[in-house]
């Protein structure tokens, strides 16, 4: 029976612990042997990747987790496919699930992507939709313990825009059991269905300085995402909420900062964080590659 990564719900506590454990292991390898070291992995396996939103990390990272696993990934972006032309997300994977052992798509809504596994027999894994983006909140967790930071004893902090990242990280903490604060603006909190399905331990503030106070880990990201209108009034509203060295000196002198990536720097953070001691954004970067070799590892193998 095939399985997906539509959100990490699909995922066990004990998956995600082995898929980080694997993500460790393939870092490892990389560094001591070189890029080559699990190429009998997937050799003869093959990754179909649509791409209705530009990408850098999520493309590179799972082209070469391919590769580099002994793989093969085939791209097709927004206007390269027939999905541009009005195909259906169904009729796209009964014809793909015929080429290739795995999906993964990069799509603006979560019901397109559902639509897309419903009919795929081939493992479909989301590179981001509008609701969830699981692939990068499994990243952040490992570099998170990278730093010998046992998620069980931190204080995490969210600020900024309720959105995909937000959602994916509350998932997280209810599955993991962790302490996650998360401090919107008034009119951007996260979804009224995510929140009252796997929020119930987290905090939700619209304080920012009450979240990042005493926190281990800092996390911001855009406030406008891909596609959306960048209006005058949402960026007023998110002022306060900017990532800055004052806000960032209310969390604990070792906490780490965290963004996924590509930052509109002046806006949720500012230059002094996103290149300061305390950022550690480029090795979270990286990581999207040893973790989508994970992912690939545990739903293509017995594709």
């Amino acid at each position: 029976m095939k399985k997906d990564l539509l959100s990490l719900s699909d995922l066990t506590p004990k998956e995600i612990a082995t898929l980080l454990r694997r993500a460790a292991f393939h870092k490892k390898q990389r560094k001591r042997i070189g890029p080559k070291a699990g190429m009998s992995i997937l050799r003869g396996k093959s990754l179909g990747m649509i791409f209705e939103k530009a990408s850098t990390r999520t493309r590179v990272s799972f082209e070469l987790a391919m590769y580099e696993l002994g793989g093969h990934a085939v791209c097709l972006d927004g206007s390269s496919s027939q999905l541009n032309r009005g195909e259906t997300y169904a009729d796209t994977a009964r014809v793909l699930g015929r080429y290739v052992h795995g999906i993964m798509i990069r799509t603006y809504l979560q019901k397109n992507l559902e639509e897309l596994a419903k009919a795929s027999e081939v493992p479909v894994i989301n590179g981001l939709s509008d609701l969830h983006h699981p692939c990068q909140v499994l990243t952040d967790l490992f570099t998170v313990q990278s730093h010998q930071k046992d998620l069980a004893k931190l204080k995490i902090a969210y600020v900024g825009d309720g959105n995909n990242m937000a959602n994916s990280w509350i998932e997280a903490a209810h599955l993991l059991k962790f302490s996650l604060f998360i401090a919107t603006p008034k009119g951007y909190e996260a979804p009224a269905e995510i929140v009252k399905r796997f929020g119930a331990t987290v905090r939700f503030s619209h304080d920012p300085t009450e979240a990042v106070r005493g926190a281990d880990v800092v996390n911001t990201d855009t406030w406008f995402s891909m596609g959306q209108k960048v209006e005058d009034e949402k960026r007023q509203a998110f002022k306060p909420f900017q990532v800055n060295r004052v806000l960032m000196g209310l969390a604990k002198k070792d906490a780490i900062f965290l963004h996924c990536l590509p930052a509109h720097r002046g806006e949720e953070v500012t230059d002094g964080v996103l290149d300061g001691p305390q950022s550690v954004v480029w090795e979270q970067a990286e990581n999207r590659l040893h973790v989508q070799k994970a992912i690939l590892e545990m739903l293509l193998r017995k594709s």
